[in-house]
């Protein structure tokens, strides 16, 4: 494996550092998103309960006491609920897209490293290119197939490491803002039925 990565030549190195990159974020975001999601609706349905009952102090609690941003959400509507409409919404607006940037911190990161990643393969093929018509050139064009391998197998290595960290960063990306989507969705509705009660 070493002796591969070694034939992709020097763009090989920010290639790795592009997947070091996204792996820890994407093990850090699956980390966040599953402990965000603890029993989503049977927390709103509780609390929505409770209210309904009249016994906020006891919806609040039970809110407070439990993990993940819907149940932060509503334990912040629920303690805005003495406050104006139009004051509340404004607070609960953005306590929730805080949430959500806490939430949605570094994915972007792995968009840019799909982006970039296929970028450096592409150099790297063309300096691997370079490489095999220089050598080319340097026999006057009669050339035995083995002196252009070091450039061909720089380019085909290259192509294949920045495709290989471009579409796990892609498909990560795309899932986690599925995912917080859904999460701030979620929220909204939440903090709606409670906020109406």
């Amino acid at each position: 494996m070493l002796a591969l990565f070694m034939k992709g030549g020097p763009l090989m190195w920010p290639i790795l550092v592009c997947s070091v990159v996204s792996a820890a974020i994407i093990i850090d975001r699956f980390v966040a998103l599953i402990r965000s999601r603890p029993d989503v609706l049977n927390i709103a349905s509780r609390a929505k309960g409770l209210c309904k009952e009249g016994r906020t102090e006891e919806a609040l609690k039970l809110c407070e006491s439990a993990r993940g941003p819907v149940a932060r959400i509503l334990a912040i509507g629920i303690h805005l609920r003495h406050r104006a409409a139009e004051e509340r919404d404004k607070l609960l607006s953005r306590a929730g897209a805080r949430i959500v940037r806490q939430l949605d911190r570094n994915v972007r990161v792995l968009a840019i490293v799909g982006s970039i990643a296929p970028l450096l393969g592409l150099t790297g093929t063309v300096t691997g290119m370079i490489k095999a018509f220089m050598r080319i050139q340097e026999f006057g064009g009669r050339v035995d197939p083995s002196v252009l391998a070091g450039g061909i197998w720089e380019a085909l290595v290259t192509t294949v490491a920045g495709l290989g960290v471009a579409i796990p960063a892609l498909v990560a990306y795309h899932y986690f803002e599925g995912r917080i989507d859904d999460i701030a969705s979620d929220m909204k509705d939440a903090v709606a039925e409670i906020v109406y009660l």
